[in-house]
C-alpha cells in the first residue's frame, strides 16, 4: 500500500474541483477533509483542538490511511469521482490564490476553507448567509432560493432570485438598513472596490442532506431600494 501513496494527493484535488489550480495542495487537501468530518463529532474540528496529535492536515490523513479498508474505500470514492467529470471549469477572477471555480458545486465547508475562513488549525462557527472579508475586499453571499417555512423564519425569507441571465436580486438580512456600515458598503461597491461573490443552491436539504453551493461568480451592484432589508440588483 505505500507504494500507492503517491495517487492520493492528485485524486484528492479531483473530488472538490476538477483539477489542480490556483491553489496549494494543503488548501486543497483541506477543502476535501473538512466536508467529510461529521460536525457533531469531536472530529469535526481542527487540529488545535485535538491535543497537538498531528502537526498538519496531511499527517492526520496519512495516519488515518494507514488502515488498508480506510485507504481502499478513500481511493475507490476518489477514482469513482474523478471518472465522472462532466465539465472542464472556468477560473473564478480573484486576485488571491483560491481554488474555486465559476460553476462548480462545493459543500459550505469547502467554500470556507477556499477562501481562509477555515483552516487547517481551526474550523470556526458559520450558520450566516453573508460572509465579509475585508483583508480580501470580499462579501460573500450564500443563496437559497427555495426557502421553506420550516427551515427559515418570517424573517429570513429573503426574495432572493434571478431577474434573466445577467442579473440577480438579492435582499440583505433583515437587519441592515442603508444607512448602516454593512448597508453602504453593498451600495458603495462601484466607488469602493469591494467585490461581491455569489453561491446559490435550489434547496437547504435533500432529505438529510445538505445541499452544495454553486458558484456563479463575482457581481456588480446596479441598483437598489428599500432598508432594512435592503433590496439589491
Amino acid at each position: 500500500m505505500a507504494e500507492a501513496y503517491g495517487l492520493l494527493p492528485p485524486l484528492i484535488w479531483v473530488l472538490p474541483i476538477s483539477k489542480p489550480l490556483k491553489s496549494s495542495p494543503a488548501c486543497l487537501i483541506q477543502k476535501f477533509v473538512f466536508p467529510m468530518i461529521p460536525k457533531e463529532t469531536v472530529y469535526g474540528k481542527g487540529l488545535d483542538d485535538l491535543d497537538n496529535t498531528f502537526s498538519n492536515i496531511e499527517d492526520a490523513i496519512y495516519n488515518a490511511i494507514k488502515n488498508d479498508l480506510v485507504y481502499n474505500e478513500l481511493i475507490g470514492l476518489l477514482q469513482y469521482q474523478y471518472e465522472r467529470i462532466e465539465f472542464v471549469d472556468k477560473p473564478l477572477d480573484l486576485d488571491f490564490a483560491c481554488p474555486l471555480d465559476l460553476y462548480c458545486s462545493y459543500t459550505l465547508d469547502q467554500i470556507l476553507v477556499a477562501l481562509g475562513r477555515h483552516t487547517e488549525r481551526k474550523r470556526k462557527p458559520f450558520q450566516k448567509g453573508v460572509l465579509y472579508l475585508p483583508d480580501k475586499w470580499l462579501d460573500v453571499f450564500f443563496v437559497t432560493l427555495n426557502k421553506s417555512d420550516k427551515d427559515y423564519s418570517p424573517s429570513t425569507i429573503y426574495r432572493d432570485y434571478a431577474i434573466n441571465e445577467d442579473k440577480f436580486h438579492w435582499q440583505s438580512q433583515s437587519i441592515t438598513s442603508v444607512e448602516s456600515t454593512t448597508g453602504q458598503r453593498y451600495i458603495n461597491q462601484q466607488n469602493n472596490g469591494n467585490r461581491v461573490l455569489i453561491f446559490v443552491r435550489d434547496y437547504k436539504k435533500d432529505g438529510q442532506a445538505a445541499v452544495p453551493y454553486t458558484c456563479i461568480g463575482l457581481a456588480d451592484y446596479i441598483s437598489h431600494y428599500g432598508s432594512a432589508p435592503i433590496s439589491i440588483v
